[in-house]
């Protein structure tokens, strides 16, 4: 049976480590054509290697998503080697220092968060919409945005940025609806990545206490992440456009009164 992405063209941002390697994992696994990209190559050669060991095809490109040209350049990636992009997840994304509050961010911190999780977003979106443009139209976009972009959680500064970004995905989904572009976005909550400094990844103390603020008691895995932009990916998804998806536990519904 042909996977979800079967024969589908795909460039996912971000791809070396954390949700970035598990969706180019798991959306090969559906058939997918991978281009992984991401600031560090070394990262995502590796990512590449993984899919073409397991039998799948990927290419990888070194792209700094704060430079449209970059983005371009991977776009183009993905048309040189395999004809056409279907799929573009705009997964990268970083977030502030560990132990650093709204009034302790300097100007130069805030610089830079802003130039990838939003600017970032914006060229991989533009990027993607001229060359489904070339294509005929049609196409689909997925961000990793977060339900910081849905909730007051995980700091002020990076939830403003992830707020432009599921405000982002409402309004430019109506803009190229007459495309036939389909754009979305899953809102993960805490992950054991290696975001943030990688906290939860070396601390079974943190896990266990940031598990305990998700109403179904656990942490949020990459792959279960990955899972979410894959169904959005895909043509079980064919009808949907706009929405912010949390994969957050049900930390988005609210609190339980105990």
């Amino acid at each position: 049976m042909n996977g979800l992405l079967h024969e589908k063209v795909v460039v996912i941002t971000g791809a070396g480590s954390g949700v970035g390697l598990a969706a180019s994992l798991l959306f090969a696994e559906h058939g997918a054509k991978v281009v992984a990209a991401d600031i560090d190559l070394s990262s995502v050669e590796q990512t590449a290697a993984q899919i073409r060991a397991a039998g799948g095809e990927s290419v990888a490109v070194r792209c700094d998503v704060t430079d449209g040209q970059s983005v371009d350049a991977a776009v183009a990636a993905a048309v040189e080697s395999f004809g056409r992009l279907d799929v573009m997840y705009n997964n990268a994304g970083i977030t502030t220092k560990p132990g650093q509050g709204f009034m302790e961010t300097p100007d130069k911190d805030l610089e830079v968060l802003n130039a990838v999780n939003v600017g970032g977003v914006i060229h991989g979106c533009q990027s993607a919409i001229r060359q489904f443009d070339l294509q005929g139209g049609g196409g689909c976009i997925v961000i990793t945005a977060s339900v910081a972009g849905l909730i007051g959680f995980g700091g002020a500064v990076y939830g403003s940025t992830k707020g432009a970004v599921t405000s982002l995905v409402r309004t430019l989904a109506l803009e190229i609806a007459g495309k036939g572009i389909r754009i979305n976005s899953v809102c993960p909550a805490a992950m054991p990545t290696n975001f943030g400094g990688g906290v939860l990844k070396g601390s079974d103390a943190a896990r266990q206490h940031t598990a305990s603020m998700h109403p179904l008691g656990r942490v949020i895995e990459p792959r279960e992440c990955a899972s979410a932009a894959l169904f959005l990916a895909s043509d079980l998804a064919s009808n949907i456009t706009g929405v912010n998806l949390p994969v957050d536990g049900g930390m988005a519904a609210g609190k339980q009164l105990r």
